[in-house]
This record gives structure tokens, C-alpha cells and sequence, in this order.
């Protein structure tokens, strides 16, 4: 029988601060006194996906809650709890330092950051077997926040700070936010940077903007994987580059569904993608913001995309290939993986 739930998954691309229920976030308030910054109207209302201002709204709400390590740990616990119900096996988790850091004004600081999250990774090891790591993102709108000018410091410190975190589980820089008006070239010195240094290339690109932007990753940011991705369906060339080169894509369906990026679930181009042959893997952005999981996501390809269960196996191994594990790691899950495929779970999975 073949069970998504329980089907060994990968997740790639997914937001910390995007993970939070309304419970956890009740909890944080209640913590730091500060109540007064959650809505009078029912949390579990004021949480569902209304628009692109409402989303960011909730998001700076649930960064001004986050102030402590043990808060991180909180956090991160919980998350995993939740990847653990879906037999979620490895995550690699965005965090944005330089929000809670430098953009804030309630003490914390990288050290507390950093023993947060790996108290909460450690916790997340002991109590549910899951691999955690983290991607550390620039918050590209604040480096372009003078009048369209490059401003100098938010990327580098955002550096600095993931080469502080690498022996505590960050394996990748990241670059997040809208991609309109602040271009990944201008980020290339301190991608080479963190490039010589170890650390994955992993942009967010072809969301908000087009393929250009993917380009621009892939040419100035030396980009091992995509995050998004999927507008670079607007350039046949793109396409083909991403294929022969196997860079894979970061792909959310529902995210890019309730962000507006897609307006019907019919012209996501997830399937025009795959059958391009480029390395597409599933994720879900921020799964409590648009309401969704990991296992939603696969079944939509199925329900939503006319996807075979082979296909799905397919696309659900090759998150494990795609992620930036240390290779023992990495052949562990894989071998766990094709186990559970092997062992009569995907006996149907040719229709």
C-alpha cells in the first residue's frame, strides 16, 4: 500500500518563522508579557492567509516574539515534532539572523542564536530521529534600503554569522525576501565568500521576478540550489541550463498559490518543469501561514498535477540527493528511503 504519510520525506525549503502554530506563538507571548502584540481576534483566524500584507504582518508579529536561545529551542523542538508526524527524516531550516539580531532591540545575540538552535536540533535528534540544518539567509530588502542603492553590512554580517553557526549544523547562505528591485548580483562578493569557505550557495530566485533573477543566482551567486525557481519557465534556455547542469529547484506549490505568485493550482508549472528534466524537489515555504504539509504537497501532485506514485517517488528522492547533508548522512537516508520503497510501501506505485 502506498502511504504518503509515512513515506520517508526531505525538506528543503522551509522557513523557521513559518513553522510556529498559534499555540507556540501563544505560548512565546505569554513568556515575554507581550500579549498586546498578538490580535484580539482568535488566533487560529488571524492566522490563515489573507494577502501579501497580512502575511508580512504576522511575520514581523511572530520575529518580535522570538528574543531568547531557550525561545529558538522552543521553537525549533516543535517544529520538528510536527516534520516528525509526517515522517519527515531531514530538514534544512531558513532563519534570517540579522531579524532578530541587528534589526531588533532585545538583546540577542549571535551566541544566543546559534545555542538555541542547536539545543533545539540536539532535542529534535534525541526525541524524533530527525536531521536538522540550517541555511542562513540575507534579508536582501534591507541591503537595498536606500533608495534602490546597494547598502553595504546587512550581507556581510548575515556571512558572519553563518561562519560562526557551521559547527553548529548551518550549511548554506541564503538569500531571501522580494527579489523585485534588489538583484542577486549585487550579493556576488559575499556569495564567493561564503563559497570558499564551504558553505552552499542556496538563493531564493524566480518568485517575485522572473528568470532573469534565476540567472542571476546561478551566474553571479555560483547557486548549488534554487530556492523557488519556478518562473524560470518563462525561458526555454533557463530551462535547459537547469537540466543539464541538475541544479535543483526548491519548488512550493501552495506558497507560490497563496502568495499570488500562481493564481490557480491548474498553472503552477510543476509539471512543465519536471518534464524538462529539471531536478524539481517539494517543499512548503511556511506551512502553517498556507496551511499546508509536506504530505499535502505530495499529494497535490497527485490529486492536482496527475503525477504517478512512481513520479512521486521519484521527486521525493530526489530531495534526499539534493540536500546538503555530510555524505555519511546523506547515504543513510537515501538508504532508509529506497528500504521503505523496496519493502512493499510503493508496490502499487507505477499508476
Amino acid at each position: 500500500m502506498f502511504d504518503l504519510l509515512t513515506m520517508p520525506k526531505a525538506e528543503l525549503h522551509l522557513h523557521l518563522d513559518g513553522t510556529l502554530t498559534p499555540s507556540t506563538l501563544l505560548r512565546l507571548a505569554e513568556r515575554h508579557d507581550a500579549l498586546a502584540l498578538l490580535p484580539e481576534q482568535a488566533l487560529a483566524t488571524w492566522f490563515v492567509f489573507a494577502d501579501l500584507n497580512h502575511f508580512f504582518h504576522v511575520k514581523r508579529t511572530i520575529k518580535q516574539l522570538l528574543r531568547t536561545a531557550d525561545d529558538f529551542a522552543l521553537v525549533v523542538h516543535a517544529a520538528a515534532a510536527d516534520l516528525s508526524a509526517q515522517h519527515v527524516r531531514y530538514a534544512e531550516v531558513t532563519v534570517t539572523p540579522y531579524s532578530f539580531i541587528d534589526a531588533l532591540n532585545y538583546g540577542l545575540t549571535i551566541e544566543d542564536l546559534l545555542a538555541g538552535l542547536e539545543q533545539g536540533r540536539q532535542q529534535a535528534r534525541r526525541d524524533f530521529g530527525i536531521e536538522l540544518r540550517w541555511v542562513f539567509d540575507i534579508p536582501r530588502n534591507r541591503a537595498f534600503a536606500n533608495g534602490g542603492d546597494y547598502v553595504a553590512g546587512v550581507a556581510e554580517r548575515t556571512l558572519a554569522y553563518a561562519l560562526l553557526g557551521r559547527e553548529y549544523g548551518v550549511i548554506g547562505l541564503g538569500l531571501g525576501g522580494s527579489e523585485v528591485n534588489a538583484p542577486p548580483e549585487a550579493f556576488a562578493p559575499v556569495f564567493a565568500e561564503a563559497k570558499r569557505h564551504g558553505l552552499r550557495s542556496l538563493p531564493h530566485a524566480g518568485e517575485s521576478a522572473g528568470a532573469a533573477s534565476v540567472w542571476g543566482a546561478i551566474t553571479a551567486l555560483g547557486a548549488d540550489r534554487i530556492g523557488h525557481g519556478v518562473r524560470s519557465v518563462e525561458d526555454e534556455s533557463l530551462l535547459r541550463l537547469l537540466a543539464e547542469r541538475q541544479i535543483p529547484l526548491e519548488v512550493n506549490i501552495s506558497s507560490n498559490i497563496a502568495l499570488g505568485i500562481y493564481q490557480r493550482l491548474e498553472d503552477h508549472p510543476v509539471r512543465r518543469l519536471d518534464a524538462a528534466g529539471v531536478q524539481v524537489t517539494i517543499n512548503t515555504d511556511d506551512p502553517q501561514m498556507v496551511g499546508t504539509t509536506l504530505t499535502r504537497e505530495y499529494e497535490l501532485l497527485i490529486t492536482g498535477f496527475g503525477f504517478s506514485k512512481a513520479d512521486v517517488l521519484r521527486l521525493a528522492r530526489s530531495a534526499f540527493q539534493a540536500a546538503c547533508a555530510e555524505p555519511d548522512v546523506k547515504t543513510r537516508l537515501l538508504a532508509e528511503f529506497d528500504q521503505w520503497a523496496g519493502a512493499g510501501n510503493a508496490a502499487h506505485s507505477g499508476g
